[in-house]
């Protein structure tokens, strides 16, 4: 378009140029022409009278006047001259202009196209390495009915019954403690092979009371901690450190980062979710695509223990960080009496850990396709467990557990219902659930029995607005009889006749059977923006507690929990 202007801007000129030359030239040969006519006139006609002198005269008049209107065309051919000449240098300029526009633009249009193939991230880079940020602020707040002592993590099988006198005040405090700091770093030591190392931590630890029986909760409470290798040709993954157990559900594949949790406020997520954060070592490989994959993880063992071993039997059951040897009662109701008042005390563990010399060890099978434009994600695991007491002088006892579990999670409405259900049966599986029941009890005689236990959930996800989730979950856990109802845990002889007097001085053994939880939540991602996300949670969940029925019956126990939360993501 350029050069065709160009050149019909430069052929209008040498138009007005030539004509203005000819018109110029036809004046001058004119006037050269009249003048030779006039003087050869004037040469003839010298001798003659007044009336030709006259009539040269006129003629001389129209001459001139010829002459005049061929000087004013010429101002005009140049004129016009001019104007063109005036128009070609404005032309000129703008397609001067237009060029450097042009070129000045180029790096900008090049940038635009390179900064569309950079990976969107939020890390930066420091030596080739790649480090992302993460983590919130939280302020939540938490109102029990039911007063449980407690931060924002709930003891589910805490719930007290009625002889307890703190079940019978409210309870109402604000926390930021379970506020959320995380770091990933990532380094490729060439394409197929890949290096990341992942940490996540908040301020929950249980400080002189901490154990390893569901997570770490030492002060400060190591969440995650962990290091992968990955290799993309192979597709093999290994992974090293303090993490999410693999019988924990994954919304994607078998890869850290992708557990799905449970999205309450609640430290302590649900009755009935399958879940532990402990060291492990895990090997997982992917096939077909990355559309089927299989892991086997070794982890941490601990055990939790339900009723009280026999005196007789001199069992050492727990270990007082790694000094004296005792057992502690796990999950049972005693009293004690002060100054004539007699107050209902949760058996909760004291700081103990667990003998054990055996690791738990879970395999998993995991596929994952989109059926009919439907994701969907579907597991299933196996677990292997070992548990270890030394019955006094005697030589140490062992027993052997397992159990299965599994799940689905599927999109039932593209982007705008999502449904979720997990499980898990077996023996010995107690503190893989949130409620913490126990894995194992004893005999009669001492020996430790595995404790059967059955724990599911359900979660119904309504993607009600782009900003705005709905969940509703249920859960419930649950425990059978172990040895015959004739052991220390769910005996049919334990005395429950003070379970529903508040401050009896009756006993109630009050061995839980059983807990569920009814639980509603919403999330509003309120603000997003260059400078991170406010979200704004709000939880109501209803918390029953059943005993096993003894002597003097069934004892039940309820809590209404409200939760609210605003969270800060800066990153």
């Amino acid at each position: 378009m350029t050069i065709k202007t160009s050149l019909l801007r430069g052929a209008a000129l040498g138009t007005v140029l030539v004509l203005s030359a000819g018109l110029a030239a036809n004046a001058t040969t004119t006037t050269h022409t009249h003048k030779k006519v006039v003087r050869r006139q004037a040469a003839e006609s010298a001798p003659r009278g007044g009336g030709e002198i006259a009539a040269l005269r006129e003629e001389v008049a129209a001459l001139r006047n010829q002459l005049n209107v061929t000087q004013a065309q010429s101002a005009q051919a140049a004129a016009a001259a001019q104007a063109a000449t005036e128009q070609v240098e404005t032309a000129q300029a703008a397609d001067a202009d237009a060029t450097a526009a042009i070129i000045q633009s180029i790096p900008v249009a090049v940038a635009a196209e390179a900064d569309k193939l950079k990976p969107k991230t939020d890390g930066f880079y420091f030596k080739g390495v790649k480090i992302t940020p993460g983590g919130f602020v939280e302020a939540a707040g938490i109102y029990r009915e039911h007063n449980l002592a407690s931060d924002v993590a709930t003891p589910f099988n805490s719930v007290p019954y009625t002889i307890a006198r703190p079940g019978h005040a409210e309870e109402l405090r604000a926390t930021a403690r379970q506020s959320r700091i995380t770091g990933l770093v990532e380094g490729n030591i060439n394409p197929d092979i890949k290096l990341s190392a992942y940490g996540e931590f908040d301020f929950l630890g249980a400080a002189q009371t901490a154990n390893l029986n569901e997570s770490n909760s030492f002060n400060l409470r190591t969440r995650v901690v962990y290091a992968t290798m990955d290799f993309a040709d192979e597709g093999f993954h290994l992974l090293a450190g303090d993490e999410w157990s693999l019988a924990t559900m994954n919304s994607k594949g078998i890869t850290p980062r992708n557990e799905v949790l449970p999205p309450n406020i609640d430290a302590q997520y649900n009755v009935g979710y399958v879940w532990a954060r402990q060291p492990q070592f895990r090997i997982t490989k992917d096939f077909l695509n990355k559309t089927l994959w299989a892991a086997v993880s070794v982890e941490n063992p601990q055990t939790t223990f339900g009723g009280s071993a026999p005196s007789a039997a001199g069992v050492l059951t727990t270990i007082n960080n790694g000094s004296n040897y005792y057992g502690g009662d796990t999950g049972t109701l005693s009293t004690t009496t002060v100054n004539g008042v007699v107050t209902a005390v949760s058996g909760v563990a004291p700081a103990t850990q667990s003998l054990n010399h055996v690791p738990d060890v879970i395999g998993k099978l995991a596929a994952e396709e989109d059926v009919f434009g439907h994701h969907l994600h579907a597991e299933v695991f196996g677990m292997y467990r070992q548990f270890y007491e030394q019955l006094g002088t005697l030589k140490s006892n062992s027993l052997d557990a397992g159990s299965v579990g599994g799940g689905v999670a599927g999109q039932i409405i593209p982007d705008l219902l999502d449904l979720q259900v997990t499980g898990i049966s077996g023996k010995g599986v107690g503190r893989y659930g949130s409620s913490g029941l126990p894995d194992v009890a004893f005999t009669p005689s001492g020996k430790i029995t595995a404790i059967q236990e059955t724990a599911g959930l359900v979660t119904a996800t309504l993607h009600a607005t782009k900003t705005l989730d709905l969940y509703f979950v249920g859960g419930e856990e649950q425990d059978e009889r172990p040895d015959g109802g004739m052991g220390s845990y769910g005996n049919f002889t334990a005395v429950n006749t003070g379970c529903g007097i508040e401050a009896s001085t009756l006993t109630c053994t009050g061995n839980t059977r059983r807990l569920s939880e009814l639980t509603f939540q919403a999330w509003d991602k309120a603000f997003t923006g260059p400078y991170g996300q406010i979200r704004l949670g709000l939880q109501y969940s209803y918390v029953a507690r059943e005993g096993f029925g003894g002597v003097g019956g069934s004892p039940e126990a309820h809590d209404n929990m409200i939760l609210t939360s605003i969270r800060y993501y800066p990153f």
